[in-house]
């Protein structure tokens, strides 16, 4: 009896794994802020860039494993709120304001508190978005679900725009630390749009929302191997240019999901006006 009880509340290995990813996606996260801290700023934005390559393929790993649970999607958001928005914020805070006292920089006191206050909103943002989604992880009938949108900009996808200065400056010949005050405010701009976007209600694109042509296709993965070649060649130059370009597609996506909308409204208004059919009495 006893060995069928063991047996039963025994967890099978591949339900962990996915948990796995998750918490090394957190440490990966947590470790950008101690090499922020450090003034290892390039290492900092890779570890948001493992984290969220790690977040992206757990939920997956979850599902190809059949080791989905309720347990792994808190685990998943807590991950995400501390990768990608405690992380995030304190990273940009370390790297855009708090040189702005070493620099002699005029009223830096009010710049430092003012950039805290908007980074410190990335954060609560993030979060408040991350509740939003567990409180709809179960409701499949959302319009913007179902088309396959997300609402607000997704964690990982606010991260990459927030850093976006980051990498810039990151690439080389494109340093923004010999302007302390132009890094300052290019960073107050960028943090405080994405902490609005992460907690907005505008439909952003999701995995299932992108439909590719068949005849696309091999464009589609020939621009694949060139992203890998950028990537290889200019890492930092090419994550801003993606982050600059989904920034750039939210309108798009904005526009693309009212027209799916009112596509679905009228073909259910025309459903309903139909008569309905009267069933024919036997003779």
């Amino acid at each position: 009896m006893s060995d069928r009880h063991a047996a039963r509340s025994a967890l099978p290995l591949r339900a962990l794994i996915p948990n796995a990813i998750t918490m090394l996606a957190l440490c990966s996260g947590a470790t950008g802020v101690r090499f922020a801290i450090a003034g290892e700023f390039e290492k900092a934005a890779a570890a948001i860039v493992i984290a969220a390559l790690l977040d992206g393929i757990d939920g997956r790993v979850a599902r190809m494993l059949r080791g989905t649970s309720r347990f792994g999607a808190e685990l998943d958001s807590l991950s995400d709120v501390t990768a990608f928005g405690v992380a995030p914020a304190l990273i940009l805070y370390l790297w855009a304001f708090k040189p702005l006292a070493d620099a002699g920089v005029e009223h830096w006191q009010e710049w430092t508190r003012l950039g805290w206050v908007v980074c410190l909103s990335l954060a609560v943002c993030c979060a408040l978005r991350l509740a939003r989604f567990n409180i709809a992880i179960d409701q499949e009938e959302l319009p913007k679900k179902r088309l396959g949108f997300t609402t607000g900009v997704p964690a990982p996808a606010g991260a990459a725009l927030a850093l976006a200065p980051l990498f810039w400056s990151n690439a080389p010949g494109n340093s923004l630390d010999g302007d302390p005050m132009l890094k300052a405010g290019i960073v107050l701009m960028v943090t405080a749009i994405t902490a609005f976007l992460m907690v907005s209600a505008l439909p952003c694109w999701g995995f299932k929302a992108v439909k590719i042509p068949r005849s696309a296709r091999l464009f589609v993965l020939a621009a694949v191997g060139l992203f890998a070649a950028a990537l290889a060649q200019a890492p930092w130059m090419t994550l801003f240019v993606l982050a600059l370009l989904y920034g750039l597609s939210v309108p798009f996506a904005v526009v693309r999901y009212n027209r799916l909308r009112k596509a679905e409204r009228e073909m259910e208004l025309a459903s309903a006006m139909q008569p309905a059919e009267v069933p024919s009495q036997p003779g």
